[in-house]
């Protein structure tokens, strides 16, 4: 197949719940999520390493329930007055005020707020009191690293988007040798659909072979 063909037949990635690969690693914060309106206080904190999807799930989230979303430097408190609202990566720095704000004005009538950071709240630098003692009792949902299921279910995905379809035991092979997140999975779908003659061969183990080789492992490691 020509590479302008498999490009110009590509699926937009979009962040729907749907997509969305639910495993043991994932779970609970799905579980959590879906308990919305019903958060305590109005609010949750969905936290987790890099790669692991909390932006996927938080925009399908604010897409379900027409949040606002708030930009993290300098967070529109009024806008989120009496409706949902999603404010990311809360932990690399947000206004101590704003949040406190925030937080109060979640357990509103009509208020939610859906926060997302690499570590629980309990962490995250705040020199407010009132601030820190909302932030320790606030309700938190864990993603923790994506398990085989979810990574397959990603490699998955990728391979769709791109129309490709890979032999059954390139995703064993895989997830033996890649690096354990959703980019890394992206990555590596991405590698295999651009290597250069890999557009007129077969997505296999071999090919796979070749794309992680990088010239300074023992190929009888891939052997397995």
């Amino acid at each position: 197949m020509a590479r302008q063909l498999r490009l110009s037949l590509r699926r937009p990635t979009v962040h729907s719940r749907e997509e969305f690969v639910r495993g043991v690693s994932n779970a609970p914060a799905l579980d959590a999520l879906d308990a919305w309106p019903r958060w305590p206080g109005g609010a949750l904190a969905l936290v987790g390493p890099e790669g692991v999807g909390k932006t996927h799930l938080a925009r399908a989230w604010a897409a379900a329930t027409q949040a606002v979303i708030l930009d993290r430097d300098a967070p529109d408190v009024t806008a989120a007055g009496g409706r949902a609202a999603l404010l990311e990566d809360v932990d690399r720095g947000a206004p101590d005020e704003a949040l406190f704000h925030l937080i109060n004005q979640a357990q509103r009538d009509g208020a939610s707020l859906l926060l997302t950071a690499r570590i629980a709240p309990a962490a995250w630098k705040c020199a407010l009191p009132d601030l820190r003692s909302r932030l320790n009792a606030m309700l938190v949902a864990e993603i923790g690293p994506p398990d085989d299921d979810v990574l397959t279910g990603v490699l998955r995905n990728f391979f769709r988007e791109r129309n490709i379809r890979p032999h059954d035991d390139v995703y064993p092979y895989l997830l033996r040798r890649m690096e354990r997140s959703v980019p890394g999975a992206q990555e590596i779908v991405r590698r295999l659909d651009e290597t250069e003659d890999g557009l007129m061969r077969p997505v296999s183990r071999v090919l796979a072979r070749e794309v992680l080789d990088d010239g300074t492992e023992n190929l009888d490691l891939f052997e397995g």
